[in-house]
């Protein structure tokens, strides 16, 4: 484990707590309980270190540790601990923490508008910076201002579950409608198959039903003419008949 990066939050410097980075196991009756881990040891050989002047009072530093836990890291075998500065800021350290958030927030192109983790990130280590320099000052205004950040950062999840999960809906509407146009694409090749074997349909039946008419309009004719012919036939076999009828009158008058 590499130690922590850099942050806007000011640290005391790191305390080496153990010369072994693994945690004490269970014990070798088997039981769950673990051994107590050994205090920690001063950095300097067997004498605690003497009091930093500015340093906060001790349940200042209570207060500090709950609201900034201190942050631990292995090195080489060995368990580093390092807690939030307990020394009071001036006017100066605010405004070189204005001046360290902008640089850093241009050293990390941080980007000024919409979403960004970087600068997110980097307001959040102002803030808590900000927490410890007024816990230090009134406990209870830091207490305050913890219950504001952490409904702040509540708040944010909050809105990225919500984000997400919108993300998420948008891709199954987007599937679904996609798989709805492959459907229906498919529906309306159907269709367009149905519509061109009808077309066929229609044109042969249409093919079948001239070739009907022109038939039976040959065969009316034919008809016709037949008829016109046994009418014609019929009248000179009248005539004839009545011509021969009045040569049989004529002579008997």
């Amino acid at each position: 484990m590499i130690p922590p990066p850099d942050s806007l939050l000011r640290y005391d410097p790191p305390v080496l707590v153990s010369r072994r980075a693994e945690r004490p196991g269970p014990r070798a009756d088997g039981g769950g309980a673990s051994a107590p881990a050994p205090p920690p040891r001063p950095p300097t050989g067997g004498r605690p270190p003497p009091p930093r002047p500015g340093a906060a009072a001790e349940p200042a530093r209570e207060v500090l540790n709950a609201i900034l836990p201190p942050r631990e890291w292995a090195e080489d075998g060995r368990l580093w601990v390092q807690e939030v500065s307990g020394a009071p800021s001036t006017r100066a350290d605010v405004v070189r923490l204005q001046e360290q958030l902008d640089l850093r927030l241009r050293q990390r192109q941080a980007r000024e508008t919409g979403l960004c983790p970087v600068r997110r990130q980097l307001y959040a280590q102002c803030f808590d910076e900000l927490i410890r320099e007024t816990t230090i000052n009134c406990a209870e205004r830091g207490l305050l201002l913890l219950r504001v950040r952490d409904e702040i950062q509540m708040t944010i999840a909050a809105y990225q579950t919500l984000y997400e999960s919108s993300v998420a809906f948008g891709m199954r509407k987007a599937l679904q409608a996609e798989q709805g146009k492959s459907d229906m694409e498919k529906r309306i090749a159907e269709l367009e198959e149905e519509k061109r074997e009808l077309e066929k349909q229609v044109t042969e039946q249409k093919a079948k039903c001239e070739a009907i008419e022109k038939r039976e309009n040959e065969r009316r004719q034919i008809e016709e003419k037949k008829h016109s012919e046994e009418v014609q036939f019929l009248k000179r076999t009248n005539q004839q008949l009545k011509a021969q009828l009045e040569s049989i009158i004529a002579p008997n008058k």
